[in-house]
């Protein structure tokens, strides 16, 4: 099973629908996505700041949906053993020839997101060496920041899945991406902190699972004084669930209300609005070691993950 070490695992969403202007988890579905491979890129290895800071910013996420878009609609699965075959003694028509064959080939990414439309699903499941071997700087950047980055890749993904198939909002509100084939896997035994916020690949036995409950994740406010709706708020607790209380005792949904009313100036009360807002769903798994994988006279070792 893969994940984020103490970060959680998200599931599909709870269908919800909205009719203001956005589509899918308030991305804007009217925007001109055709030319995005033309778009001036930014050198992403060019930064004094922490990872973190240099992802969160505008331009940074810009050049990274850019970068994983092309490699969606671009790479061909076979790629580089094709380059492999291509000797310099080949006659240059035949090299022409494999080269205009090996154009024709479907991308296949696109080829998935049709299979997971076909399916009305929301994974999209990326082959690490694929990646790595296409856009090293993304895939080393996953293992480094994995929920930065996921937050990116998954708003690119969306944008691609609507470029493709422009409706499909009404039936996913969001695209998510998966890694698939990491190379290395560690032991539950071996989890220390250094693992904390980076990907990581395990494999365990599921000894116990929550229920499900829905987690906000996009949350508009209602203004008890005028009624003026201000929102979307993105919700980026991944440890509570909507309905419960946070360490604070305090609902979740209170936490992130805003500090005033854009149109009264008053200072609330607010009360969310769950028409309007996004959910995704929410459950806590217990990952246990593997019978055959622990030491002698050892008690396995179990870690919870959501």
């Amino acid at each position: 099973r893969r994940g984020m070490f103490g970060l959680g695992l998200d599931g599909g969403d709870i269908e919800r629908e909205d009719d203001d202007e956005f589509g899918m988890d308030g991305i804007d579905t009217g925007m001109d996505d055709d030319n995005f491979e033309a778009e001036e890129g930014v050198n992403l290895e060019a930064f004094d700041v922490p990872l973190r800071e240099w992802i969160a910013q505008d331009r940074t996420r810009r050049e990274i949906q850019r970068k994983f878009r092309v490699f969606v609609s671009t790479f061909r699965e076979g790629e580089f053993d094709m380059d492999e075959d291509l000797h310099d003694d080949m006659h240059e028509a035949e090299v022409k020839r494999r080269k205009r064959i090996w154009a024709a080939k479907s991308p296949t990414y696109e080829d998935k997101i049709r299979i997971m439309c076909a399916a009305n699903k929301s994974a999209l499941e990326v082959n690490y060496v694929h990646l790595s071997a296409k856009e090293p700087i993304l895939a080393l950047w996953i293992n480094e920041a994995p929920k930065d980055m996921f937050d990116v890749l998954n708003e690119a993904a969306t944008r691609h899945t609507l470029r493709l198939f422009p409706s499909y909002h009404t039936i996913r509100d969001e695209i998510h991406v998966r890694i698939s084939d990491v190379p290395l896997a560690d032991s539950l035994r071996d989890m220390r902190h250094t693992h904390l916020d980076n990907l990581v690949k395990v494999s365990g036995v599921i000894t116990r699972r929550s229920g499900v409950f829905p987690q906000l994740k996009l949350a508009y406010y209602d203004c008890v004084k005028c009624k003026f709706t201000t929102g979307p708020f993105r919700i980026e607790d991944s440890t509570s669930h909507s309905s419960g209380l946070d360490g604070a005792n305090r609902d979740v949904s209170d936490v992130h209300a805003p500090a005033s009313c854009p149109e009264c100036q008053s200072e609330g009360p607010f009360r969310i609005n769950s028409t309007r807002s996004r959910y995704r769903n929410y459950q806590r798994i217990n990952l246990q070691e593997r019978p055959g994988s622990i030491p002698p006279g050892r008690v396995p070792r179990t870690q919870e993950a959501v």
